[in-house]
């Protein structure tokens, strides 16, 4: 695990070393053991590693057997030993014991399509001396990032963070705003948009060729949904247990420390009870709480330590822990509002006071239907067969009778939520639940400067085609594809990796095996979901393994309880940031707007929190990195 960085000069310019180790210093948290350079002519490759296996012989960059194929890279591949004995069986011969070297010898034996052949999480480059052409890939789920810019002049710069490629010179901090636009929508900026115009996003399950100035790039897996297998509920049960055990002990491969986050919810307390019963020692697991007990989990992950016989470690987030909120914004590097960003941040840095290494639950949900939205595409896709008059006379006027606090969760909320988007086609209903900030918020607090600077964007775009890829899947399969090639890369799996990598801990999610994604993907949807039980399957394999008081309760999810902190501890700062000059001059969203949202929370009278910790982070983002 590391983080590299690069160039290629197009017009065959020399490459400059200075800076690349100006990049690669960059990066440093991402591998703290040592560094490496790979510096000829017009290209220059640098990574940092963070040393998990091979730790004596494994350093980078890492040759092919003549020499003519550097590689640096980024990330575990768990089949490696498997890979290694088979190219060795076809004349490979290997000078270490590492999963790098195994990558190079593919890409020698099989050229673009060596990336079919890798089970793990990756970004790496290649650089070909035979036919001066640099190959760059990123693994099929989107674990581990990329960044690159291809200039006018032919240059192609790529690393695995922003303040990296910032790092280069020739890169402008131009803001692109249809990703701000984009950002507003989904608390992230969507692939492959980011907020610098010059910077891209290498779209997961993607390669990368520059060759004379040029690029070109190709899908080379996508999860289908189409192809169904005939099994029994029991079946699946097992099989379900089968190949999620087999992709967790894959990932207990390790030369450091290793453990676990455990949240108490499904997905954690299955990795984690299933690594107990692969290993003779107590699993340290970590888990993270908040004193507002409405947002804490810590009964349940104890539960479950207590059960497998695990180390339970358990850490408070307070509010005076959003003190590292310049920290994170630098870190991510553009906009990013997620605010479990700040627990994940924290499990990280306590869990790599033990461990180098961590395993987590992220995955499940996408993949065995776990949110609630995914019950909720469902029902509403039954509620359009009822006549509208129907609708409107029995089911909208009854429930917009009972009175609602904005401040307050309930399933009164909950369900007028649900019949605001209802009646909507799937894209725009799934847009509506996603988005904080949909079409009518911004039509009200865009000022008239940024509406027409984004005017020929529509930000639902980006789920439009994989609502469209799914076609002839039902509702559910097609909300779980566009959950898995849109709020996954682009949210979650950006908050692990930069959470995890800033405090140089490597974090491996057994859900996300591609091996395992593509067997859920195979079952029929009345499998993975009965009725409207959302994850009913994963739900019946987890309580085979631990308590069902944990499984059987309603989702938390990993939430923070900052629309409070807003009215108590973070008043103060919410406003200096907020309703300072800087920020209500910044052109984006009416003042008058901006006050509003600011004086109705702090005030209570009604719950802006999303809108507030999406505009704080914007403001904090324009700072740190535009502003200066």
């Amino acid at each position: 695990m590391c983080g590299i960085v690069g160039f290629v000069n197009g017009n065959a310019r020399r490459a400059e070393r200075e800076i690349l180790e100006n990049m690669n210093r960059c990066i440093v948290h991402r591998g703290p053991d040592e560094d490496g350079f790979f510096v000829r002519e017009n290209v220059a490759l640098a990574m940092r590693r963070l040393a998990i296996i091979d730790l004596k012989g494994g350093q980078q960059p890492i040759f092919n057997e003549d020499r003519t194929k550097a590689i640096v890279f980024n990330g575990e591949i768990y089949n490696f030993q498997e890979l290694k004995k088979d190219l060795e069986a076809r004349g490979h011969r290997f000078y270490t014991n590492c999963d790098t070297e195994v990558i190079v010898h593919l890409y020698d034996e099989y050229g673009a399509d060596c990336v079919q052949h890798l089970r793990g999480m990756f970004a790496f480059a290649i650089w070909d001396e035979t036919d001066k052409s640099l190959f760059v890939a990123r693994d099929r789920v989107g674990k581990k990032p990329l960044l690159y810019s291809h200039q006018p002049n032919g240059d192609l710069i790529f690393g695995s963070e922003f303040t990296a490629v910032l790092a280069h010179p020739n890169i402008s901090r131009e803001v692109d705003f249809n990703a701000i636009d984009s950002y507003l929508s989904y608390l992230c900026v969507p692939t492959p948009q980011t907020a610098f115009r010059q910077i891209r996003k290498l779209e997961p399950a993607h390669w990368l060729r520059w060759k004379d100035g040029k690029i070109e790039t190709k899908r080379y897996w996508l999860p289908d949904f189409s192809r169904k297998i005939k099994i029994s509920e029991e079946e699946a049960i097992e099989e379900t247990t089968r190949i999620v055990r087999e992709a967790t002990k894959m990932r207990l491969i390790s030369e450091v420390p290793l453990g676990a986050f455990l949240s108490g919810g499904v997905d954690s307390s299955t990795v984690v009870a299933l690594m107990a019963q692969e290993d003779s020692k107590p699993v340290k697991t970590f888990s993270i709480g908040f004193e507002e007990q409405d947002f804490s989990e810590l009964k349940y992950a104890k539960i479950v330590a207590d059960h497998v016989g695990a180390e339970y470690n358990e850490f408070i987030v307070k509010p005076n822990a959003l003190e590292i909120l310049p920290e994170l914004v630098a870190h991510y590097g553009e906009p990013y509002a997620d605010s479990s960003a700040i627990p994940t941040y924290y499990v990280s840095k306590e869990t790599r006071n033990f461990v180098t290494v961590a395993l987590n639950g992220d995955g499940g949900d996408e993949s065995f239907a776990g949110y609630e939205r995914h019950a909720a595409m469902k029902i509403a896709e039954l509620y359009h067969r009822v006549p509208s008059i129907a609708r409107k006379l029995f089911v909208e006027t009854p429930i917009n009778l009972f009175p609602t606090s904005e401040l307050k969760k309930s399933r009164v909320r909950d369900a007028k939520r649900f019949l605001q988007a209802a009646n909507l086609p799937k894209t725009e209903r799934y847009y509506r639940w996603m988005s904080t900030f949909n079409r009518t918020a911004k039509q009200e607090a865009y000022t008239k400067e940024f509406s027409e600077k984004v005017a020929a964007q529509n930000a639902s775009h980006f789920l439009d085609q994989w609502f469209a890829k799914a076609n002839g899947s039902g509702i559910l399969d097609a909300t779980l594809l566009t959950d898995q090639m849109t709020y996954l890369p682009n949210d979650l799996l950006v908050k692990v990796d930069i959470a995890s990598m800033a405090v140089s801990l490597e974090a491996r999610s057994p859900f996300l095996d591609h091996k395992v994604i593509e067997f859920a993907a195979s079952l029929p949807e009345n499998i993975k979901m009965k009725g409207f039980e959302t994850k009913s399957l994963l739900k019946k394999v987890a309580a085979r393994l631990v308590p069902k008081e944990v499984i059987y309760r309603r989702k938390m999810g990993f939430g923070v309880p900052i629309g409070n902190w807003f009215r108590g501890e973070m008043k103060n700062f919410v406003k200096d940031v907020l309703l300072s000059e800087n920020s209500l001059k910044r052109g984006i969203v009416k003042p008058e707007i901006m006050e509003k949202y600011v004086n109705e929370h702090t005030k209570a009278e009604k719950d802006h929190t999303f809108q507030i910790w999406t505009l704080l982070m914007l403001e904090l983002w324009f700072r740190h990195f535009i502003d200066g």
